[in-house]
């Protein structure tokens, strides 16, 4: 008789080594697939002498940004952002000055047009529920919300299209707004850069119809970047008009398969809410938001995935892996459409077929301009370099006076069975339990 999972998670448990992989484990946070390495860390005197050695098997977190494939990266990957994000805000780290609060700055969502009516769960103003555009009324978990109303008339390769160059249709945006901005302070558009900077930082998030929105936190520096003071003439209601009109003139002309022409575009909703500093009145006014609460939502948004299935987190690698995926009709379709044209030699630069899994949505969930803030990469440098640090402390080192080397070598990824994947769940539950705890104790204190 096979023995059940609970019987190989206790077997597991039992095992000589498990205290030893426990602990492996417990320092990455429970992470969902880990990185194996093989090697060793060293500490070196200056006459080559080893005088501190650690060697085996190691784990390193996957660094998955979604929340459907590691809880535990994710976490990681969203403090990061808030992070990277709040710098840019607020200021007072990362190289940014608290001056950035004083300067014109938007947060502002940029939509996807319509592609055909899909079912919706919309409420009034009074948080009653309005009726879809199919006729019924739809409960918020209904899992028809986002599906077309009428797929034979859903425009379906127009979207997957649109998805596809929306990192186009970002990069028209932003030229488009730094010429309205300049033309608005009577410069030419090739002189912006010598009295301004625009500094930007944005993230991508699906709607349930499977189409991106882009939110963005959008500054008017000096030339200089974050620490210049910005021109007189830029004024955050200045800014806000002319990201309207920027947006309404972002235009990007392809053509369907059968040769049609296809003109794409934002959708008509261009939402701009001006950002209030955390250090304000606690009570936002209508069309504000805070810092500290525009660098979490944006946190939450980086992490999302499509909003489909773990099933499709990764890449499509045939038809028949397309067949057996459990997802809607809708995001299946927009899947299958993207696959399709991604067979075609004129979409051949749009590289579909890779990123079918994404709805063709080829760019990055969050980008930034050069001088908005920091890096992830400058973030985690600093968190290596800390723990490196922490490390010589304990063993009282100088790290002025010693070398560390690192040879580590890659052996696998995940774990070996399905027990170590149950176990390891469970110590990023309570890991991130006892996170929880310790904050909420701080925030009462």
């Amino acid at each position: 008789m096979p023995l059940t999972l609970e019987d190989r998670i206790a077997a597991r448990i039992r095992a000589v080594d498990y205290r030893d992989w426990r602990e492996r484990v417990t320092a990455i946070n429970g992470c969902a697939q880990p990185i194996r390495l093989f090697g060793a860390w060293q500490v070196h005197d200056q006459a080559g002498a080893v005088l501190a050695h650690h060697g085996g098997k190691v784990f390193v977190p996957c660094g998955n940004r979604r929340a459907s494939v590691c809880v535990a990266c994710s976490d990681r990957y969203a403090a990061d952002a808030y992070h990277l994000m709040h710098a840019g805000l607020a200021g007072g780290s990362k190289d940014i000055p608290t001056t950035v609060t004083e300067k014109p700055r938007v947060f502002a969502t940029l939509t996807a047009p319509s592609f055909g009516k899909v079912h919706s769960g919309r409420k009034s103003s009074r948080g009653k529920t309005l009726p879809c555009a199919c006729g019924g009324w739809h409960h918020p978990d209904d899992p028809r919300i986002g599906g077309a109303v009428d797929d034979l008339t859903y425009d379906y390769v127009g979207s997957i299209l649109w998805q596809a160059n929306v990192g186009e249709l970002w990069s028209r945006f932003i030229r488009n707004l730094k010429r309205a901005l300049a033309q608005a302070a009577g410069y030419r558009a090739d002189d912006f850069k010598d009295h301004a900077r625009l500094s930007y930082a944005k993230v991508a998030e699906y709607q349930r119809r499977g189409l991106v929105h882009f939110h963005a936190v959008i500054r008017v520096d000096g030339p200089d970047g974050a620490a210049d003071p910005t021109p007189r003439w830029a004024t955050t209601e200045l800014l806000e008009h002319c990201i309207q009109a920027a947006a309404r003139a972002v235009q990007l002309d392809t053509a369907r398969p059968d040769g049609a022409a296809l003109r794409l575009g934002w959708g008509s909703q261009v939402d701009c809410r001006h950002i209030r500093p955390s250090s304000a009145a606690e009570v936002e006014e209508d069309g504000e938001i805070s810092e500290s609460r525009l660098a979490a939502y944006v946190a939450k948004y980086a992490t999302k995935g499509t909003g489909k299935s773990e099933a499709v987190d990764k890449p499509i690698r045939s038809q028949l892996h397309l067949d057996h995926l459990r997802i809607s009709a809708h995001h299946r379709r927009m899947i299958q459409t993207a696959w399709d044209l991604g067979d075609l030699p004129e979409y051949a630069s749009l590289n579909l077929r890779k990123w079918a899994h994404m709805l063709g949505f080829r760019g990055h969930f969050l980008t930034k301009s050069k001088h908005y803030s920091t890096t992830f990469g400058a973030i985690r440098g600093e968190r290596r370099t800390f723990r490196t640090l922490q490390a010589l402390d304990r063993m009282g080192l100088d790290p002025e006076a010693v070398t560390v080397v690192n040879d580590w070598h890659y052996t696998g990824s995940g774990y070996d069975s399905d027990a170590e994947r149950e176990l390891a769940t469970a110590i990023a539950e309570g890991t991130r339990q006892q996170r929880q705890r310790k904050y909420e104790r701080e925030v009462a204190a």
